[in-house]
């Protein structure tokens, strides 16, 4: 069979015009930039999207590398946080090479920040507090879903969730599993990318060269 090929597909595109990104515009320090373009992207957002989604990208110590959406959930002492089980694939990617990317894209707004740093677990209390605030399902599910790892069935699943369900009713408190918790990215670079007409597009760019600096450079990129 050859190569699938939708109708037209090489011709979708479009023309980005809703705004720019120019270097006396934009703040000095790029988590500030960063919640001034997050907020924007508040502003009008379709029901159906969710602006905390984000790219995460991670690969093994032998240059393997696996893309996924994850949601970001805060951005605390400038590191930017998001959960997940350990023992996932991005878990032991993560284990292995601590080098990360995010990337969040706000289609509405026509802009895309990629983010490029370290991770490294927060602590117990930090994911146990957070674990409690999510919905009841959510902290039932962490303990069923034995992430990436080969299941038997949806009903098997579905079985494990009903067993659980009936050992914490409801009322009961769940406990936090030992295989699940929140990473923190500490950002080493940014780009900020605002599209623009003729695929003339705004690329900023934020570098530093210690996690503990807080002197960061802006830089053009060609689109």
């Amino acid at each position: 069979m050859s190569d699938f090929i939708p109708p037209a597909m090489d011709q979708m595109r479009k023309n980005y015009s809703l705004g720019g990104l120019h270097e006396k515009d934009a703040k000095r320090d790029p988590l500030v930039q960063f919640h001034c373009w997050f907020e924007e992207a508040l502003e009008d957002v379709p029901s159906w999207f969710e602006p905390n989604a984000m790219t995460l990208s991670t690969s093994d110590s032998g240059g393997e590398i696996t893309s996924r959406i994850v949601l970001l959930k805060g951005v605390e002492e400038k590191k930017f946080l998001f959960y997940t089980n350990y023992d996932s694939t991005k878990g032991s990617q993560m284990r292995a090479n601590p080098r990360v990317s995010l990337c969040l894209f706000w289609p509405h707004c026509q802009r895309q920040v990629r983010i490029q740093g370290l991770v490294d677990k927060v602590s117990r209390d930090m994911s146990e507090k957070y674990f409690h605030s999510r919905p009841r399902d959510s902290q039932l599910g962490a303990h069923v879903s034995q992430q990436s790892a080969t299941i038997e069935s949806r009903e098997a699943l579905e079985a494990s969730l009903a067993e659980l369900k009936a050992r914490y009713p409801e009322g009961s408190k769940i406990p936090l599993p030992e295989n699940w918790g929140g990473y923190a990215v500490t950002p080493m670079s940014f780009e900020f990318w605002q599209g623009r007409p003729s695929r003339l597009h705004d690329r900023l760019v934020y570098q530093r060269e210690r996690a503990d600096s807080s002197e960061w450079t802006i830089k053009r990129l060609s689109p």
